[in-house]
């Protein structure tokens, strides 16, 4: 049962964005943030993830049958689809209520991301690019959201890591799509790569990645806390090597096992990003 509510709730990606939260508060913040910030702002996300994927699984339940996705706990009989519901229902409230502990500012943006996602798991998904989107959007989410929850704004410096973390989201994303062209022509998905071709899509992503590493610059040039700050840039030309090497061998090679290894050096890269981040706000 505890393995079913686990697999239904994806509660370590509910951590990841707990993290997140926690990266957006030091980043904005330094080490000026309260252990409340840390727990309601952790909470609240973990809460509405964990609602959004129920809902997910409630409302794909007949194409994860098709699919045979028997790593979801409702295809498989653990769940049944009105516990899923429930628990759906159940949880978003009590992840509101951790973001007004906060703030106004922090209840009303928890309420965008978390509707936004009910919106992608009833329609947006279907849309290839404007998926992408939404997708790339929530990697960045949790650092807006702590960067709110600790001071009530969005700072510079959140912004260029949000901006960046964005960026990085759609070319992941329509990286992905070049190797899932069969399964979302089944679906009927319009990917870029289905749409436009797999040499526009390569071309768009390896673009995107780099534009995001040309921003990598712009807080060791101009944002305060981080000019000149080689905590920050050693970390982040890490990044910038391995995300250009990525985009120029995307250009050539786009088999889907290219696109697996080229998807996960990504994350790779963008972990040592977040590191150079943390380490220049301290």
């Amino acid at each position: 049962m505890i393995k079913a509510v686990w697999d239904l709730l994806r509660l370590e990606h509910g951590f990841m964005y707990a993290l997140g939260v926690v990266v957006g508060i030091i980043v904005s913040s330094g080490l000026n943030f309260g252990l409340k910030d840390i727990i309601f702002g952790s909470l609240t996300a973990i809460f509405c993830q964990a609602s959004a994927f129920a809902l997910n699984d409630y409302l794909d339940y007949e194409v994860d049958l098709a699919n045979e996705r028997f790593d979801r706990p409702l295809v498989r009989g653990d769940l049944s689809r009105r516990s899923a519901l429930l628990i759906g229902i159940i949880l978003a409230p009590l992840g509101f209520l951790s973001a007004f502990a906060i703030s106004l500012n922090a209840f009303l943006l928890a309420l965008a991301i978390t509707l936004l996602g009910y919106l992608y798991n009833l329609k947006l998904k279907e849309f290839g690019l404007i998926g992408n989107f939404y997708i790339a959007f929530s990697m960045c989410a949790p650092f807006i959201f702590g960067s709110v929850v600790a001071t009530n704004t969005i700072t510079p410096q959140i912004a260029v890591l949000s901006i960046i973390a964005f960026l990085s989201g759609v070319a992941r994303e329509v990286m992905k799509g070049i190797e899932d062209v069969e399964g979302d022509a089944l679906r009927n998905v319009r990917t870029v790569a289905r749409v436009k071709g797999v040499e526009f899509a390569s071309k768009l992503s390896a673009s995107l990645f780099l534009i995001a590493v040309a921003l990598s610059f712009v807080p060791f040039l101009f944002v305060e806390g981080y000019v000149l700050d080689l905590k920050y840039l050693l970390p982040v030309l890490v990044t910038d090597f391995m995300l250009a090497k990525i985009s120029f061998e995307l250009l050539r090679r786009h088999e889907p096992e290219d696109i697996r290894r080229f998807r996960k050096q990504t994350l790779l890269a963008l972990l040592f990003g977040l590191i150079g981040f943390l380490l220049g706000a301290l």
